[in-house]
């Protein structure tokens, strides 16, 4: 990793990283620039360990150590792994005028995106698989790949009308593990892609819906060799569609007088409950 000192604002190499928070201006829109931006040490670290490879970091000199200490004592060398990419060593003073806020993290990093996994590439070798239908929320995505990587799930596959897993908060609120969990996208439309769905369950693969109306608990559903949970957005859940073409519908018992749990929540239960029987 080249180490390069940088102390004006306006230098066009730190345009992958300028005003993350312009709407219009954003380099992670898929339809612009489509750069995946990790922030903060642990979450650079992790993008440095995963097939987004960074081209440009940019922090203080003491994030700088900082990362390098962390990735030593995970026994790893964050120089050799960033390979050619160069770090724009600066200022907190300059780093906020460039990124457009004041940020606590004082580092950064920006990969491009690489070419998507099929869906083969997610589902060969997993036992337990998470499929999202219509989940769009940064804060419940990110919190799914987090709950993810904690669990022993093995990838995530989207249905259709998920949102973008690459977008900067997903991968901030996910602890950048939304980097290293493969995932992959069901062909299909919003009425059709749960035709994937036997497609799973012809290579081994119980598929639970997770619903208020489930008629068997979670706890009996988890049971089978291999297992991939559906879930669906906060609010409308799972379209009827999604839960006719799953072998279960499993619920979360809860005490009276509670009809739901956050969709992230949930999954955890249900990745939790999963990974006693594993």
């Amino acid at each position: 990793m080249l180490v390069l000192d940088v102390s004006d604002p306006a230098d066009p190499r730190l345009d992958d990283l300028r005003d993350l928070n312009h709407s219009d201006r954003r380099p992670d829109l898929p339809g612009g620039r489509g750069l995946v931006i990790a922030e903060g040490t642990y979450v650079v670290g992790r993008m440095l360990l995963s097939r987004f490879r960074p081209h440009i970091l940019l922090g203080t000199d003491a994030r700088l150590q900082q990362l390098r200490r962390e990735a030593a004592v995970e026994d790893w060398d964050a120089d050799e792994r960033a390979g050619d990419a160069v770090y724009l060593r600066t200022t907190k003073d300059v780093l906020s005028e460039v990124i457009g806020f004041r940020s606590s993290r004082d580092i950064l990093a920006a990969a491009d995106r690489p070419a998507p996994l099929a869906v083969h590439d997610v589902v060969s070798g997993a036992r337990t698989l998470v499929v999202l239908e219509g989940v769009n929320d940064p804060e419940n995505l990110g919190a799914i790949f987090r709950n993810c990587a904690a669990l022993g799930v093995d990838g995530v596959l989207f249905g259709a009308s998920t949102g973008d897993p690459l977008y900067r908060r997903v991968v901030r609120v996910s602890m950048g593990h939304v980097l290293r969990l493969p995932f992959a996208h069901l062909p299909g439309t919003p009425t059709t892609w749960q035709r994937s769905l036997d497609d799973l369950r012809g290579q081994g693969f119980r598929t639970v819906a997770l619903t208020p109306s489930g008629a068997v608990p979670l706890s009996r559903a988890v049971d089978a060799e291999k297992v991939a949970f559906v879930l669906g957005a906060e609010g409308p859940g799972l379209t009827e569609h999604a839960m006719q073409a799953c072998d279960v519908r499993a619920t979360i018992p809860m005490t009276a007088g509670t009809d739901s749990l956050n969709v992230a929540t949930a999954a955890a239960v249900a990745f939790y409950e999963r990974s006693r029987e594993s």
